[in-house]
C-alpha cells in the first residue's frame, strides 16, 4: 500500500507565529511603577518618622529663654508673660503668637523672637519711652511720645523728671478717654523742646485742653505761656529772653501770649491791672 502523502501548506511556517505581548508590556509598565510607589512609601514614612522625633525630642524642648532691651520691664515680668514658652519645642512653637502675647504689656512698643537651637529662645524687646505725666480722672500716669497710657505712675517712677500734661481727655467722653488731636499735640510740643536740652529741663507743666493753642508753664516761673500749635521751641525761646524785662513792667503776670510772632501780649494777675 502506497503511503499516502498529507498536502504541504507552504504558507504555515511555525517561525512566522509572533507570541502576543500584551502581558509583557503590563509587566514592564508594572514594575517601574511599584518601584515608585515604594520609594514615595519609604519617603513618606521617613518624613514622618523624622518628624516624629523632631516633635519628641528632649534635645529641642526651649529650656532658656534669654531677654534683652529691657529697661523698666523687668525680666521676671517678661519671662511671666513667656512662660509656659519653656518645655515647647523649640522648632513648632510659633513664635508669633508669643510675640502677640508680649506685645499685651503696656511697655512693650516692639518685639522680635529668634531661635537658638537646640533650645534657646533670645527675646529683644523695644519699650515705650515716656516723656510725660499725664493727668486723668485725677489720676497719674506715665504716657509715651504717641501720649499713650503706659502705665498708673507711683513710687516706682519717682526718679523720673517729667512734666505734668493736663487736658489729654475730651470733655464729651466725661473725661476719661484720651483724644487723639490733644494727644498728638502735647507729644509734638515736648518733643519739639528736647531739641534744647537746658529748655526741655524747664518744662513743668503743658495743658492741651485748647487743641488750637498749648499753654506751657516753666520751673519756678508762674506765668501761662501760650504757644498755640507750631514753632514751640522758638517761642519759648523768645519768652525766657525778654521774661525779666517783661517782669519789671509786670511783676505779677497772669499769662504770656506768643502766638503773634511780632508782638507779645501779657496780662497782668487779678488785682494787678
Amino acid at each position: 500500500m502506497s503511503p499516502v502523502a498529507a498536502p504541504s501548506d507552504r504558507r504555515f511556517r511555525r517561525a512566522h507565529v509572533k507570541p502576543g505581548r500584551k502581558r509583557g508590556r503590563v509587566a514592564a509598565v508594572a514594575k517601574p511603577a511599584l518601584k515608585a510607589f515604594a520609594l514615595v512609601a519609604l519617603s513618606i514614612y521617613a518624613i514622618y518618622r523624622g518628624g516624629s522625633v523632631v516633635t519628641h525630642a528632649g534635645v529641642l524642648q526651649i529650656d532658656d529663654i534669654v531677654v534683652r532691651g529691657n529697661g523698666r520691664l523687668s525680666n521676671g515680668e517678661v519671662l511671666a508673660l513667656l512662660g509656659p514658652l519653656r518645655g515647647e519645642n523649640i522648632v513648632m512653637a510659633d513664635l508669633d503668637a508669643w510675640r502677640r502675647r508680649l506685645m499685651t504689656s503696656p511697655w512693650v512698643r516692639d518685639a522680635a523672637f529668634r531661635r537658638s537651637l537646640p533650645s534657646k529662645i533670645e527675646v529683644t524687646v523695644t519699650e515705650r519711652q515716656p516723656i510725660a505725666i499725664g493727668r486723668i480722672s485725677g489720676e497719674l500716669y506715665l504716657v509715651d511720645d504717641r501720649a499713650s497710657v503706659i502705665d498708673l505712675y507711683g513710687p516706682q517712677y519717682r526718679d523720673l523728671d517729667l512734666p505734668i500734661v493736663d487736658g489729654l481727655t475730651a470733655l464729651e467722653s466725661g473725661g476719661t478717654m484720651l483724644d487723639e488731636g490733644r494727644a498728638e499735640l502735647a507729644a509734638r510740643l515736648i518733643a519739639s523742646l528736647q531739641e534744647d536740652v537746658a529748655i526741655a529741663a524747664q518744662l513743668s507743666q503743658v495743658d492741651v485742653a485748647d487743641v488750637h493753642n498749648a499753654k506751657v508753664i516753666l520751673n519756678d516761673d508762674p506765668a501761662v505761656v501760650f504757644v498755640g500749635r507750631e514753632r514751640f521751641l522758638a517761642r519759648i525761646r523768645t519768652y525766657l529772653q525778654v521774661a525779666a524785662a517783661l517782669r519789671q513792667r509786670v511783676p505779677d503776670i497772669d499769662y504770656v501770649d506768643l502766638r503773634f510772632d511780632d508782638r507779645i501780649y501779657v496780662r497782668p494777675a487779678k488785682g494787678n491791672r
